[in-house]
């Protein structure tokens, strides 16, 4: 009979929830690549979303909603939703590279994501807030998302709300996957 002493340490090691400080790590006789734990999560994260997304509108039409745009506005919104998340994440996974464990990412990540979600257009008209706060609604990146996702999902229309989601998503990946790789590496 064994102790047990290490076998959890080993696994959540070959998993990558836990880097190798010392020696090295083959599972099949492979080595778990050191950049495992970063790339797992963003190439995993896209399919996560895209259930996600894919089950709110089926629910959305399973309850009565009838998008306007057809079939290719709801998948462009989807895969707009999808591209968003997956470019937001990139800002997580930064914050995950330099904090200390995961509850400060978690809460780093809901000071960030709490007021870009309920500070937006998503629940309330923007011509019903008061200035300050509709100046920064009509900024808001999370508020171009949805007001693209609508237009798609409900007129089957690519707007300027496309454009400016599309470029936001893409200077968050130019700026925080870099960002990201060169922290991971450095923690090594």
């Amino acid at each position: 009979m064994r102790s047990g002493v290490g076998k959890t340490t080993m696994l959540r090691m070959l998993a990558t929830m836990l880097p190798i400080d010392a020696g090295e790590a083959r599972v099949f006789g492979v080595d778990v690549a050191r950049i495992a734990p970063l790339a797992g999560p963003m190439i995993a994260d896209p399919v996560r979303y895209l259930i996600a997304t894919g089950l709110t509108f089926a629910m959305g039409t399973a309850i009565g909603y009838r998008p306007g745009g057809g079939a290719p506005g709801v998948l462009g919104a989807i895969l707009l939703a999808v591209f968003t998340g997956w470019a937001i994440a990139w800002i997580f996974t930064f914050i995950g590279t330099i904090a200390r464990n995961a509850h400060s990412v978690q809460g780093i990540s809901m000071l960030i994501l709490f007021p870009l979600t309920f500070l937006s257009n998503a629940f309330v008209p923007v011509r019903t807030l008061p200035g300050a706060l509709a100046a920064f609604v009509k900024v808001n990146p999370v508020s171009h998302l949805v007001s693209a996702a609508r237009d798609l999902a409900n007129h089957g229309m690519i707007s300027g709300e496309v454009g400016w989601t599309l470029l936001a998503g893409v200077a968050v990946i130019v700026i925080f996957a870099p960002l990201s790789v060169y922290s991971h590496k450095r923690h090594m």
